[in-house]
């Protein structure tokens, strides 16, 4: 599985619209933003813990910017795959 397959899997088991923002295929980095769907009543705290255990059990560095200015989204990500991750 590709590192975009595993981020798209991960992603859509928790049932949030994304896009990728940025992919920086060299370093492997890539900047998504995330956004609540309609129905979900969940906040954006919790579904921004939610996504970063299942990334970090993944090994990814994670970094969130939560309710980033500039886009009607609720979080931005910057992940990276640890170089150690099989």
């Amino acid at each position: 599985m590709t590192e975009r397959q595993l981020i798209q899997e991960i992603l859509n088991s928790e049932a949030v619209e994304y896009s990728f923002e940025n992919v920086d295929e060299d370093s492997k980095e890539y900047t998504l933003l995330l956004k609540r769907q309609e129905q979900d009543v969940r906040a954006v705290e919790t579904i921004n813990d939610e996504i970063k255990k299942y990334f970090q059990s993944a090994n990814f560095d994670y970094k969130e910017e939560l309710n980033p200015e500039g886009v009607d989204d609720d979080i931005r990500l910057v992940i990276k795959r640890n170089s150690d991750a099989k």
